[in-house]
């Protein structure tokens, strides 16, 4: 439901301000972090409670208008939301508020990359939220996710990150290929190096000032979220070295980042904005949680002009999950208020506002886009496109360190092959070493 990034820094700063994907799993708007005022029992006078609710990115329920209608029907609570764009800027600091037990949010936003981290080293930390739920609601591979070995549930599942293409139709047009979005997935069916081949061709009659694709780095976390095996076994062991999952991503990445088809763009940095107002790129890998954004940062200028087709292969790229801290002042409050967001009901109506596609199957039956996400992007069965993905999407292992690993593979690796010129072998070296740092070895 959010947008999910990625920025990496050297093993100190990835202890003070590391971690994640996205999401993040969602779209991602505002940030208010740099000025951050979070934390609980913040109330507003008048004998009204303040929950405050942490999150990273766009969550769609301010814009869906769920906090209105919660504090309509609840008027003794007033709810305020901490927006943190990038997550590997939130994740830290909510580690080291619960670690202190203190100057946390009453709800706590947590990525599906750092949900691991969370349930194996924080979950004393948060109120067990499978006392007071049917949990039957929720995917069970979603529930898995956050649960403790001790079977506590530390979090609600919000949305999951089926993925499709998004791609700018009137681009295709001019530099033309394929513009109806089944005749072109079907070029690219099962194989993502189809996706490349098709931008080889797009390349060769490219409108001027236009590239294929976004960043290889996108393309690399689009790969590998359809791989079941990534940075760790089912035992907990690092394997990413070995991985079969990582090297498929980084080979198709590599095919991306040394040729002429990427703007070379770092996801969620302003510039990566101004590249969709300014139509720059024709094609970006798109978990359900980007098309609000992409709608947001395009603004009118896209409309009718993008569209969504099927991904080469299925996979899930973000999803989050919001949890109560135990050190809140106001854990009963924010346990009721959790409980209502995730609901069946409300994923349905974010879902209806900006496409974030929902972790509660009795949802999806009832699933509508809302017409101007549709018209927006030409009227694409969006629905369907992204129900059709979340049906085959692999089963996933995901590790205490999956987020500084994959951040090092596409900030450092990647970008060292494509923005500084290094060889695919340099910016690998570069990764390694960089995740030997978060690995303690």
């Amino acid at each position: 439901m959010r947008t999910t990034t990625r920025r990496s820094h050297r093993l100190l700063a990835l202890a003070a301000v590391a971690a994640l994907t996205t999401g993040v799993l969602a779209g991602c708007a505002g940030d208010s972090d740099d000025g951050d005022t979070s934390g609980s029992g913040n109330d507003s006078g008048g004998g009204k409670t303040t929950l405050t609710i942490g999150t990273f990115g766009v969550f769609g329920y301010k814009q869906a208008g769920l906090y209105d209608e919660y504090m309509k029907s609840h008027p003794d609570i007033t709810i305020k939301e901490n927006v943190t764009t990038r997550t590997d800027v939130y994740w830290p600091k909510v580690l080291t508020r619960l670690q202190a037990g203190s100057g946390t949010d009453d709800i706590q936003a947590i990525e599906v990359g750092n949900i691991t981290e969370a349930v194996q080293t924080q979950g004393s930390k948060f109120v067990d939220l499978g006392k007071d739920v049917d949990k039957s609601q929720w995917l069970d591979w979603k529930n898995a996710q956050a649960t403790t070995p001790d079977g506590k549930l530390i979090g609600l599942g919000t949305d999951i990150g089926p993925m499709a293409i998004c791609y700018r139709k009137d681009l295709f047009e001019k530099a033309g290929l394929e513009t109806d979005r089944t005749k072109l997935a079907a070029q690219w069916k099962g194989d993502w190096k189809k996706y490349v081949d098709v931008g080889k061709q797009y390349m060769k009659k490219a409108p001027s000032g236009t590239k294929f694709v976004d960043s290889a780095s996108s393309v690399y976390n689009a790969v590998l979220n359809g791989e079941s095996e990534r940075y760790y076994d089912k035992s907990g062991k690092v394997v990413w070295d070995k991985s079969s999952g990582v090297k498929n991503a980084w080979d198709v990445a590599m095919s991306v980042a040394t040729s002429n088809m990427s703007a070379k763009l770092k996801q969620f940095d302003k510039p990566w904005d101004q590249g969709y107002a300014n139509a720059s790129f024709a094609t970006v890998a798109c978990p359900a949680w980007m098309i609000g954004y992409i709608q947001e940062k395009s603004g009118d200028a896209g409309k009718g002009k993008w569209d969504v087709a099927a991904a080469p292969t299925a996979g899930n790229w973000g999803g989050s999950f919001i949890g109560v801290p135990t050190a809140g002042k106001h854990q009963k409050e924010a346990v009721e208020l959790a409980k209502w967001l995730t609901a069946p009901e409300q994923q349905a109506k974010v879902f209806a506002k900006q496409a974030s596609f929902p972790s509660t199957p009795s949802a999806y039956s009832t699933l509508k886009a809302a017409p101007a996400t549709t018209e927006f992007f030409s009227n694409a069965p969006i629905t369907q496109i992204f129900s059709d993905s979340a049906k085959t999407i692999p089963a996933q292992i995901f590790g205490v360190k999956d987020q500084p690993i994959n951040t090092a593979l596409t900030d450092i690796g990647i970008l060292q092959v494509e923005q500084k010129g290094k060889s695919p072998a340099q910016g690998w070296d570069a990764a390694t070493n960089e995740i030997k740092d978060v690995l303690g070895q």
